[in-house]
């Protein structure tokens, strides 16, 4: 079996081709947000994809990458995927406005030891548990930095100005899920897993409401790749650009589960097929 994963925020931002900023403004307006970036540039890659007659059998996002996903597996249109992630991108940046905050990564060290840490501050709360190694808070702006201090392990802030995955982005998580409510969802082409609680959704109604809690709810993306492993996922593709996603499976020690970049698949493909490429670009 083989599974497409996007990352998130952490998978770099790359500037859309020239010949779809008319069709990406004429959605988002002039100004192009950088979540909106991110996602036109996943969308593109399912869309080299198919072209490629290269399918996956399940997809996963890690938080933004849940839109992702959810366009790989049909849930939505291009345009449609655009709005939203537009509107997404808007009302994080009126939480970090309201309620000013931020998230810090922290590297080697044991999850159970992050949430001790944490009991004892008020303020902040594990927002990613990302690998069995890697875990990332969220927490208002005057109280990340007690709470960082009492952890050991690497910390590196992350450049956002916001508490994303956390009960401090509520209001934004409000007003997410009325923008999805008006959005009208397909049934899952293939099995989405949720990076919530790694659980696996086929309905559109359930895609739906997996992407109408994400933004509060922490991302457990350890919980996405037990999923993937227990389905026998032999490979993933990480499309979107980044390669974090498959740098951090090696943290998980999985030889049964492969990890590759859709940059690195392209370039194993057979001629033939990078031709066809070539012609639908």
């Amino acid at each position: 079996m083989r599974a497409f994963v996007f990352p998130g925020q952490g998978g770099g931002v790359v500037e859309p081709a020239a010949e779809l900023l008319p069709q990406i403004r004429r959605v988002v307006g002039e100004r192009i947000p950088d979540q909106v970036k991110m996602f036109a540039r996943a969308a593109r890659d399912a869309d080299e994809s198919r072209n490629l007659k290269v399918r996956p059998d399940v997809v996963a996002g890690h938080s933004l990458g849940e839109y992702g996903a959810a366009y790989a597996a049909g849930c939505f249109d291009y345009e449609t995927g655009l709005w939203l992630v537009a509107e997404r991108d808007r009302f994080l940046a009126e939480a970090a406005e309201e309620t000013p905050g931020g998230m810090v990564a922290i590297l080697k060290a044991d999850p159970q030891e992050v949430e001790e840490a944490l009991g004892e501050s008020e303020g902040s709360v594990i927002a990613n548990y990302n690998t069995p190694r890697q875990t990332v808070i969220s927490g208002l702006r005057g109280a990340l930095g007690d709470a960082v201090s009492r952890i050991r392990g690497r910390k590196i802030p992350l450049n956002v100005a916001f508490a994303a995955h956390s009960p401090y982005v509520a209001a934004a998580g409000e007003k997410m899920r009325g923008v999805l409510d008006a959005v009208e969802f397909r049934t899952p082409e293939v099995p989405i897993v949720s990076a919530i609680d790694g659980s696996v959704h086929t309905t559109a109604e359930a895609a739906r409401d997996a992407l109408k809690n994400q933004m509060v709810a922490p991302v457990r993306w350890v919980k996405v790749v037990e999923t993937l492993a227990k389905m026998r996922v032999e490979e993933w593709v990480e499309l979107g650009g980044g390669g974090v996603l498959t740098r951090m499976l090696k943290d998980f020690e999985l030889p049964s589960l492969k990890g590759v970049t859709f940059e690195d698949l392209r370039a194993r493909l057979p001629q033939q097929a990078q031709n066809l490429l070539r012609k639908e670009e």
